[in-house]
């Protein structure tokens, strides 16, 4: 079982305004009361949006969900006390991590069905929240990411019941085996690049990539 320490939602909202321009964001996120029910699409949970959807929201980035252990750490790293959803996490889990949460593993969530699928990426906006310019760069090197869930099948589900993981991937290849895939840019690791460009659970933008430098380097 995952315990879902709260679960956070956010609708856009200007995050900063740069040379007249104003940037719009869904990053800043406000826990859901224990008890509150909510339907969880094949989009998102009820309550959240994106405001970029090009990058951000759809079924392969429905639900964001990110280990609470990793907070204090980070409160290390920055110098200052996070508070809720620091990261625009939509799920604040306790008991999973990068390192033993597999791409493909399933979770139930009363009725709904997800499936991880990806780790996180952060685009600027990340940056510009925490108002940090190096902060993506600290989360890519830590490998402090979270994970992103698809939703195989949606159902309404019930803030602060727990997760169960029903189902472990059987190829075991990890958000950090993923992470560091990504980051193989010389295929130093091609086994394992090639293993999860093959992966039908991992997403196709993490998939194609993968997939695409190693036709690129051809052995």
């Amino acid at each position: 079982m995952i315990e879902v320490v709260t679960v956070n939602v956010g609708q856009p909202s200007v995050l900063a305004e740069r040379n007249g321009t104003r940037i719009y964001s869904a990053i800043a996120k406000h826990p859901v009361p224990l008890g509150t029910r909510l339907w969880l699409s094949s989009g998102n949970l009820a309550g959240d949006a994106q405001a970029d959807l090009s990058v951000h929201g759809g079924p392969e980035k429905a639900v964001y969900a990110y280990p609470s252990e990793h907070l204090p750490a980070w409160e290390a790293d920055l110098g200052e006390a996070l508070g809720d959803a620091p990261f625009g996490e939509n799920l604040s889990t306790r008991g999973a991590m990068e390192t033993d949460v597999n791409i493909g593993d399933r979770w139930r969530w009363d009725d709904a069905l997800l499936e991880v699928c990806q780790p996180r990426w952060p685009c600027s906006k990340l940056a510009v929240y925490r108002q940090r310019a190096d902060i993506q760069g600290m989360m890519r090197s830590t490998g402090r990411t979270g994970w992103y869930l698809r939703v195989l099948e949606p159902a309404e589900v019930t803030v602060g019941s727990p997760i169960e993981v029903e189902q472990l991937d059987e190829a075991r290849l990890t958000v950090h085996d993923a992470h560091v895939a990504m980051g193989d840019r010389h295929l130093e690791h091609r086994d394992l690049v090639a293993a999860l460009a093959a992966h039908p659970a991992l997403a196709h933008e993490w998939r194609q990539p993968l997939r695409d430098r190693l036709a690129g380097h051809a052995a």
